[in-house]
């Protein structure tokens, strides 16, 4: 399993690895999303948001994976995977107005919270059908290939994602055609309440890459610099046109599945202890700690930045009316109909 960082923070020697400067950045920005989800997991839980998708734990992969990639490129995401928009430059109060369901929201308050999609940035808006995102990542893989653009497609997937037929049927196709997409697959231990024992008899995920005709790569999900240089080197790759990579990045869901499950009724204390001491985001702290690029003056002042940051965004998301009713009839069609014509006519 590819890794830069040991569980103490300690650097073995690689290319492709991010700078200092962008270590550092990394390591804000999973702060950024950690603040992030606490107050969101908080807020459904007072009955402000009718659900939510937490990131505990997980949260080195999307960060990652959003530095990794350059503006054009676009990104197919699952449940875990929405700031990634966040770290591509998406409005925080903007990103919040989604599981508000408010007027700020781009897709007008129709889907469920944690879905965030904008074009602003190149994200997807994923359907919470499992897999359903891969086979059209590769769609958009392939047009962008035939049209000549430099932009690829990178589609994330859980572990669960690989027991669905859209799996199978989206890396056979991006095999074939060879297109520019990459699989980030989020090993985090359970499909909801399945184990991966019980998903696979294969060694791994990413050796299943090998029957569709491209490179797969287990990466350790927990350690953001590995992430970065793994999507870093595939993104190359698949721009270069050498076609798709699997990477299967080992992680833990630390919280529930979402807000309606129970994780105690299937996975032990202990597990879950173990797996907190491989918290990626003390891991690359402690890494910043022994290269001197960060003190305990820096930790306050993006404590301060984050908190600041998160109160004002919340702000303008509770004062966020609904969205306005005319919109029901806004992309629907490219020429609306003469019915929705009659019914938006008839709209009090």
């Amino acid at each position: 399993m590819f890794r830069v960082l040991d569980d103490a923070g300690r650097a073995g020697a690689g290319e492709n690895v991010p700078d200092l400067r962008e270590r550092v950045e990394l390591y804000r920005q999973m702060l950024r999303v950690r603040r992030l989800d606490e107050r969101m997991t908080a807020l459904q839980r007072q009955g402000e948001l009718g659900f939510h998708g937490s990131t505990l734990g997980q949260e080195a992969i999307p960060v990652a994976v959003g530095r990794a990639l350059e503006p054009e490129d676009w990104v197919f995401p699952a449940l875990r995977e929405g700031a990634v928009m966040l770290v591509r430059g998406y409005p925080l109060a903007d990103f919040l107005a989604q599981s508000f369901g408010s007027a700020r929201d781009p897709q007008k308050g129709r889907q469920m919270p944690s879905h965030p999609a904008s074009r602003r940035v190149h994200q997807v808006s994923w359907s919470s059908c499992i897999a359903t995102q891969l086979p059209q990542a590769v769609g958009m893989a392939w047009a962008s290939a035939r049209a000549g653009d430099s932009a690829i497609a990178l589609a994330f997937l859980g572990d669960g994602a690989t027991s669905h037929p859209d799996f199978h049927a989206a890396l056979n196709l991006a095999g074939v055609l060879a297109v520019p997409v990459v699989f980030v697959c989020q090993n985090n231990g359970y499909a909801l309440s399945v184990p991966t024992a019980q998903q696979t008899r294969a060694e791994s995920f990413a050796i299943k890459a090998r029957a569709y005709g491209f490179p797969g790569e287990r990466v350790d999900g927990n350690d953001a610099l590995a992430v970065w240089s793994r999507v870093r080197h595939a993104a190359r790759r698949a721009r270069a046109g050498e076609g798709p990579t699997l990477l299967e990045c080992v992680t833990y869901r630390r919280g529930a599945h979402s807000s309606s499950d129970d994780p105690s009724r299937y996975r032990s204390a202990a597990e879950e202890a173990a797996w907190a001491a491989r918290d990626p985001l003390d891991r690359l702290r402690r890494h910043l700690l022994l290269e001197g690029a960060l003190g305990d003056a820096d930790e306050a002042l993006l404590e301060r930045e984050c908190a600041e940051e998160l109160t004002a965004a919340l702000a303008v998301a509770r004062a966020d009316p609904p969205p306005a009713r005319e919109t029901l009839f806004d992309d629907v069609y490219a020429l609306r109909p003469w019915h929705l014509v009659e019914q938006a006519r008839e709209l009090p």
